[in-house]
């Protein structure tokens, strides 16, 4: 099998400067650079650059695939949208971590399976995967539980420890969140049983009058830094940032003491495989409740053909032997079909001794014609 690796990374947040774009190019002759990404494919030979060293300093994602089985992503944010002890609840192991390098939290996930058939190419997985980073800056953490669920799934984490808090919306994923998942192959029914505690949120726009309220119960002091901070421009994602602490608080306000006993990793991972095997049965009952109907239907059909067959029986019976004297192998055939539909109506008739006397005859008068003789008996004639 030959090698294949996909290296992909993207600026979000800012471009990178011609300097940059030359600092890269060194790297790589072949590799498709502009103001915002790096995109390379190796059959042959390996990547020179250090994707971390490239995330701390130039980009905001970066995705690897091989063909081999390793996938990797890692995204890149601002830590005063993401706070490291929040990202460190969930990102601990080797497949889910997390590091902080100048005032940008970076993850880091990784998967690694061996592939099953044919293997993927790695374009378009980023472009479907990017909209996660956003949607962790406003405080959506269900890609971090999600990162969780993998280290409990490649059997990072040990079966009695407990799980972080569990987000809203678990079981009703982004289109980003399912690609997500998909590029690390995180178990769907290990992911259904998690979601079961997870409560339903809102995660649409809010409307006017909601925010309006939380604005106005903010203090005087907070309000004049937003604004002294959107005025200055200091901070590209302020208005992440206060949405994601205004969604916060309104899930708070909504669900002020409901709290969920925490499960362990073993428990979920039972349960995973106890909904695995439970979707495994309603499939196999599935399946075979549509066998059974195909089969009434290919019955019923039968049935009917057979009287059409019974209505004309002696008809018949003489086109078989029109249809063996042509002395043509494809007759034959059509012969060797009508019998056997004549065979069935004897037995629905209870007249078998007469269909049986009737074949005796026909392989009598037959006797020299041993390519017919043969069909007969490949078929129990």
């Amino acid at each position: 099998m030959s090698e294949y690796q996909y290296y992909e990374f993207r600026a979000i947040d800012r471009p990178l400067s011609v300097k940059e774009q030359s600092e890269l190019r060194a790297y790589s002759t072949r590799a498709h650079i502009t103001a915002t990404s790096f995109t390379n494919e190796y059959s042959w030979g390996n990547f020179k650059g250090n994707p971390n060293a490239w995330m701390e300093k130039y980009f905001d994602a970066f995705l690897y695939l091989a063909n081999w089985g390793t996938r990797e992503l890692q995204l890149r944010l601002p830590s005063s949208l993401l706070p490291l002890s929040t990202a460190r609840a969930y990102c601990y192991t080797d497949c889910a971590s997390v590091r902080e390098k100048n005032g940008k939290i970076i993850l880091s996930f990784v998967s690694e399976e061996e592939p099953e058939g044919e293997w993927e190419e790695g374009e378009s997985w980023l472009s479907s995967i990017i909209p996660v980073r956003a949607e962790l800056a406003r405080g959506d953490y269900r890609c971090l539980y999600l990162a969780w669920l993998l280290s409990a799934q490649q059997g990072e984490l040990d079966e009695e420890e407990e799980e972080p808090p569990v987000p809203g919306s678990l079981g009703e994923l982004s289109g980003s969140l399912v690609s997500f998942t998909d590029f690390l192959r995180i178990d769907q029914d290990l992911l259904h049983a998690a979601a079961q505690t997870s409560l339903p949120l809102d995660l649409g726009r809010p409307n006017q009058e909601d925010v309006l309220a939380w604005v106005r119960a903010l203090s005087v002091n907070e309000k004049d830094g937003f604004l002294v901070r959107l005025l200055m421009e200091e901070d590209a994602h302020l208005g992440a940032e206060m949405f994601g602490r205004f969604m916060k608080e309104r899930h708070q306000d909504k669900h002020p003491s409901l709290k969920h006993r925490r499960r362990t990793v073993g428990e979920l991972i039972r349960a995973g495989d106890q909904y695995r095997e439970k979707r495994r049965r309603a499939a196999a009952k599935k399946a075979a409740e549509e066998k059974a109907r195909r089969e009434a239907e290919k019955a019923a059909r039968r049935e009917k053909h057979l009287d059409t067959i019974a209505s004309r029986e002696a008809e018949n019976w003489l086109r078989v032997d029109h249809l063996i004297a042509t002395k043509q192998p494809g007759r034959y055939d059509e012969a060797i079909s009508l019998l056997i539909d004549l065979r069935d109506v004897a037995k629905r008739k209870g007249e078998m001794k007469e269909f049986i006397a009737r074949v005796a005859l026909l392989r009598n008068q037959h006797e020299k014609k041993p390519s017919l003789l043969k069909r007969m008996e490949k078929v129990g004639l």
